[in-house]
C-alpha cells in the first residue's frame, strides 16, 4: 500500500519559508513526515515532484507511509489518496514524468582511449543531461527495459514497461533546475515525459513505480503519475 498527497501552495508562503529550490523544497517535504529522527530518515523513501505554476508550486509526494499536511500547506490545499493494489493491475497506462536523463561520459587518457578500471570496465566521468530527442527517447525506452542495475549481484533489473510505440510520446525541451547544497551550487536538467506505457512485468513494474526512473529522486524528479485505459 502506498500514498499519494498533493499539496498546492502559494509562491508568497513558499518565499516565506525561505524555499529557494528544489533541493530545499525536499527538505521541506519531510514535514509531511513528523517525528522522523534523522538516522530513520533513510527507511522512509519517498518520491516527490515539483510543478512550478504561475503564482504558486503543486507538489507531489508518494510514500508507503501516510503523509500529513505541514503547517505551511493550506487545508485546502492539501489532497491525499491511498494507492490501492487494485490500482496497479492495469495492463496500459497514459503517463506524466519528470524525469533527469542523463548519461556518464567516458573517462579517456592523454591519448584520447578509455581509462579501465580495475575490474576492466570503463571508468565514468562526470554525468551530463541529455537533450536531443531521440537520445531521451531511447533513454526512457531503456528504463522500461533496464530500470537500474543491482549493486549486489551485478544484474540488470528490468523495468516492467514498454512505451507503446503506436500513441504520441510528447518530450518537453530540457529545463535546468538550479539549487545549492551545502554551499555549492548545481543544477539538474529536468524533461518531462508524457506518452502510453503498456505493462510487461506486473511484479517489476510495481517496483519501477514505488522506486521512481532515473537519478536525482531527491530533488523531485522520477514519480510516475499514472491512469489506466483500455486500448
Amino acid at each position: 500500500m502506498s500514498w499519494l498527497a498533493r499539496l498546492e501552495v502559494e509562491a508568497e508562503i513558499a518565499r516565506t519559508e525561505g524555499v529557494l529550490d528544489s533541493y530545499v523544497w525536499h527538505k521541506k517535504l519531510w514535514d509531511c513526515f513528523p517525528n522522523v529522527p534523522d538516522q530513520k530518515r533513510t527507511e522512509i523513501g519517498f518520491l516527490t515532484r515539483i510543478d512550478t505554476l504561475e503564482g504558486a508550486f503543486k507538489l507531489w509526494v508518494m510514500a508507503e507511509r501516510k503523509p500529513v499536511r505541514p503547517q505551511w500547506c493550506p487545508p485546502d490545499g492539501f489532497a491525499l489518496k491511498e494507492i490501492a493494489a487494485s490500482f496497479l493491475i492495469h495492463r496500459y497506462y497514459v503517463f506524466d514524468l519528470r524525469a533527469n536523463p542523463v548519461k556518464a561520459a567516458v573517462q579517456k587518457d592523454s591519448k584520447g582511449e578509455p581509462m579501465l578500471q580495475p575490474n576492466g570496465n570503463r571508468k565514468r566521468g562526470k554525468r551530463v543531461p541529455l537533450v536531443k530527442p531521440d537520445e531521451l527517447r531511447a533513454w526512457l525506452v531503456r528504463k522500461g527495459e533496464v530500470r537500474c542495475r543491482d549493486k549486489d549481484t551485478g544484474k540488470d533489473v528490468p523495468g516492467g514497461f514498454r512505451i507503446v510505440e503506436e500513441r504520441p510520446l510528447e518530450i518537453s525541451p530540457m529545463v535546468e533546475s538550479h539549487f545549492r547544497k551545502k554551499g555549492q551550487s548545481g543544477y539538474h536538467g529536468g524533461v518531462q515525459f508524457r506518452g502510453t506505457l503498456e505493462v510487461t512485468d506486473r511484479e517489476q513494474f510495481i517496483e519501477t513505480y514505488q522506486a521512481g526512473i532515473g537519478s536525482a529522486k531527491g530533488f523531485g524528479f522520477g514519480l510516475l503519475l499514472l491512469a489506466p485505459i483500455n486500448l
